[in-house]
């Protein structure tokens, strides 16, 4: 096996959330073609215990501490400069010395980036082969930001997606291939970075379908007499709090007029004190960290994503989908996810909408749609099928 340089701004363990999700299957995949050496962050104390786990799966491995909260006060140096934040963010000297002392001690000649603010490390190697994995266009998840705040979070917001987007553009020209999550994704950053469209790809997202399955027995964790709906995802991400404080104050108290026993759960870890807040709304439970977030999807009459910023695929839309639970997507969740609206999961846009399109799943047994969703998860979200397109990247002369 040869040798390559994985680098992931965050542990790709346990694949819990969207990214990683998408970097642990990318590791396990290249894991099997490469002898990996791998540089990441660990920004969650619990996912210290994981280490072990990774380092099994690697020839060699650099594991960096990361405090959030003083990366971002750090990161504000980089207005200083009138660079990326998020480059200032993930910048670690220890790290830095890692890489360059195990490129030189195996002569690595192939370099996988994972997000764009890890491109920062393999910069200075331009003789290597190198492949970026942007997964979303990063900067213009700043830029919606940015039209969502006020000012100065709306300024500094739009400070970083024009000083990313500079760097952004930058990988992608000097980079041998650039991928992204969806064709959406890919097709924006053309025309972002219509100098770079040559090289400018894209793989989907993958669902474990054995894991993500109707046909597995779980408990049901809701009350009896109670019908759920559910919303699952990191708690802490801020499109996901945005969605979740819309659907509890616009669309949940006009379905709890027509469904008395109706309860809007909100499955995820590490809620901020904006969704904690939302439990003391009438119909409304925030769990926080779940052992398990099947038996809840399992067992919802609907599973909702009213996303209202979104970049890339959304992974809780893709696993209801493999557990044939009836989906409510808004436009922007469904983005980049090839589902038939009407078919496969329901499409709603706007607060009425919504209602609307939960009332129904409400009404009647979907069974169909769900059975429709699975099918089509399973024919066209496999890991393998859809990583094949990175060796291929990272083979070509």
């Amino acid at each position: 096996m040869e040798d390559l340089l994985l680098l992931i701004h965050r542990i790709p363990y346990p694949p819990n959330k969207g990214d990683k999700i998408r970097s642990y299957h990318l590791l396990k995949h290249l894991a099997g073609q490469y002898r990996v050496h791998l540089a990441t962050f660990v920004d969650d104390a619990d996912d210290w215990q994981h280490v072990p786990k990774v380092e099994a799966m690697c020839a060699s491995s650099h594991f960096a501490p990361l405090n959030p909260t003083l990366a971002r006060v750090r990161s504000l140096g980089a207005l200083l400069k009138n660079r990326s934040l998020s480059l200032d963010y993930y910048r670690d000297a220890s790290l830095e010395r890692w890489v360059d002392a195990t490129v030189a001690r195996h002569n690595i000649s192939r370099v996988l980036v994972f997000s764009s603010a890890m491109a920062q490390y393999a910069d200075k190697y331009p003789q290597a082969r190198r492949v970026v994995d942007f997964c979303d266009v990063d900067s213009d998840k700043w830029r919606q930001y940015a039209d969502q705040k006020s000012w100065p979070m709306s300024w500094l917001y739009r400070h970083e997606a024009r000083q990313l987007l500079s760097y952004e553009r930058r990988v992608a020209r000097d980079y041998d291939a650039s991928l992204f999550v969806s064709a959406p994704e890919a097709a924006l950053f053309r025309d972002l970075a219509p100098e770079s469209s040559a090289r400018i790809g894209f793989f989907n997202n993958g669902v474990d379908t054995d894991y993500f399955s109707p046909h597995t027995e779980y408990a049901n964790p809701y009350p009896a007499g109670e019908r759920a709906i559910v919303f699952t995802g990191a708690m802490d991400y801020w499109p996901n709090v945005d969605a979740v404080q819309w659907f509890s104050s616009e669309v949940l108290p006009q379905l709890r007029t027509r469904f008395a026993d109706l309860r809007f759960y909100i499955v995820g870890a590490r809620p901020t004190q904006a969704v904690r807040d939302l439990g003391n709304l009438p119909g409304v439970t925030v769990t926080g960290t779940v052992p398990d977030v099947r038996p809840y999807i399992a067992h919802a009459q609907a599973s909702v994503a009213p996303l209202r910023i979104a970049r890339g695929i959304q992974n809780k839309v893709l696993e209801a989908m493999a557990m044939a639970t009836p989906v409510v997507v808004s436009p922007q969740a469904l983005e980049g996810i090839e589902a038939r609206p009407g078919a496969e999961l329901v499409l709603a846009d706007g607060a009425e909408a919504f209602v609307e399109a939960v009332s129904g799943m409400l009404h009647a047994r979907q069974d169909v749609m769900g059975h429709a969703a699975r099918t089509c998860v399973e024919r066209q979200y496999s890991w393998p099928s859809n990583l094949a397109c990175i060796g291929e990247r990272l083979e070509c002369s």
